[in-house]
């Protein structure tokens, strides 16, 4: 079965740091990049890191770069992000993502390509 679920959301002050997760299953990783995407309320979906299957090529977008960290653990079959310095604007939805790693990583972040499986999302909420 595929699934990807992720967890470690909640709510955080400004400037706090939260550790967001990804269980992916039933996927071969070492084929496989990963990725985060946020959907803030009433805006666009926004690629914000990405990571190829052997973690040797990583992206991260601008807005985040220098305050998020994309990693992952393939023994583990987990993606993480750790977010730290976070800012109100960081407020959304985080979705993991998974695509065959045959595309250019930071073009897979800019979304220019479909990801081939999603997760359901998982809330964090930066508000003092």
């Amino acid at each position: 079965q595929l699934r990807l679920v992720e967890s470690g959301g909640g709510l955080v002050q400004p400037g706090g740091s939260l550790r967001l997760s990804c269980e992916v299953t039933g996927f071969v990783l070492d084929r496989y990049a990963l990725a985060w995407f946020r959907q803030a309320p009433g805006e666009e979906r926004e690629g914000i890191a990405c990571i190829s299957a052997s973690a040797d090529k990583v992206s991260h977008a601008d807005s985040v770069k220098g305050r998020f960290t994309i990693s992952r653990d393939n023994a583990k079959e987990m993606l993480y992000l750790q977010m730290n310095s976070l800012k109100p604007e960081d407020t959304a939805v985080y979705y993991c993502a998974i695509h065959e790693d045959v595309i250019p990583i930071p073009a897979m972040c800019q979304g220019r390509y479909d990801m081939e499986f999603w997760g359901k999302g998982t809330l964090v909420l930066v508000s003092s």
